[in-house]
This record gives structure tokens, C-alpha cells and sequence, in this order.
């Protein structure tokens, strides 16, 4: 069965493992999920992830980051964009995720960065998600 939204399942099973207080996520992998899942790994909101090959399916093991009272880092995972309406915006209107305590995953012309990172490098772009 083909999959018409793959990042926001990506999200959605993020969300439910650690609204569930899972140790880790499994997803199907693709190049664009890794670019997402290193973002979001540079901006602390996950652990580790790591692609496994052995099966005839490549998948990714996201490890999911709690606090110490074993709440989860991330609070709230949302898609902006998707297959029926993209959402692009110039590098003045790149969004601000909680007051910058948050974070938008934006699709460039340089790759998949940070919100900060883009307004760094003066590219706009897709805004694929915001995770606070």
C-alpha cells in the first residue's frame, strides 16, 4: 500500500510513542525523514535515530528524549505542509514556534534545515513541520 503523506506518518508515530512513553519509534525510511530526524536531533528534541538494513524494508529507530521526571521533550509535533496544500514562505516570514522555544523544519534550496539555520542563510522554503 503507497503512503500519501509519509513525513506526517513519520510525525504521527513520533507523537503516539512518546505520548505512549516509548524508549524508541519505528519508521519507514527515506532519504527525506533522515534529513528531518538529523534537525531534529540537532535541536534536542530526539536522541538518536539509526537506519537498519536488514530486512527487505529499510526502516529508521528513532530513540525518543524524556525529561527526568519522564516527561517527553517534545511537547507538541505539528505538519504545516502537505500533499494538497504546500505552505512556502519567504525567509521574512518564516514562522516563530513558541517564541523561538519551538522549532519550524523548513525544505530549502540548501537542504532540510531549522528555522534559525534559513533566516541564517537567507533561503525561504517548504515549512514541512513545527515541534515544540
Amino acid at each position: 500500500m503507497s503512503m500519501s503523506d509519509p513525513i506526517s506518518d513519520l510525525l504521527t508515530r513520533i507523537r503516539n510513542a512518546s505520548s505512549a512513553k516509548k524508549e524508541y519509534a519505528d519508521v519507514p525510511a527515506s532519504s527525506l525523514k533522515e534529513e528531518v530526524l538529523k534537525v531534529l536531533k540537532k535541536e534536542g528534541f530526539i536522541q538518536d535515530f539509526k537506519k537498519a538494513e536488514e530486512a527487505a524494508h529499510p526502516w529508521l529507530r528513532v530513540y525518543l528524549k524524556f525529561t527526568p521526571s519522564g516527561m517527553s521533550v517534545i511537547q507538541g509535533i505539528q505538519r504545516s505542509s502537505t500533499p494538497g496544500r504546500r505552505f512556502y514562505v519567504s525567509v521574512d516570514e518564516i514562522p516563530r514556534v513558541k517564541g523561538g522555544l519551538g522549532v519550524a523544519i523548513l525544505s530549502t534550496s540548501k537542504g532540510v534545515l531549522a528555522d534559525r539555520k534559513a533566516k541564517s542563510l537567507h533561503v525561504g522554503g517548504e515549512v514541512l513541520c513545527k515541534v515544540w
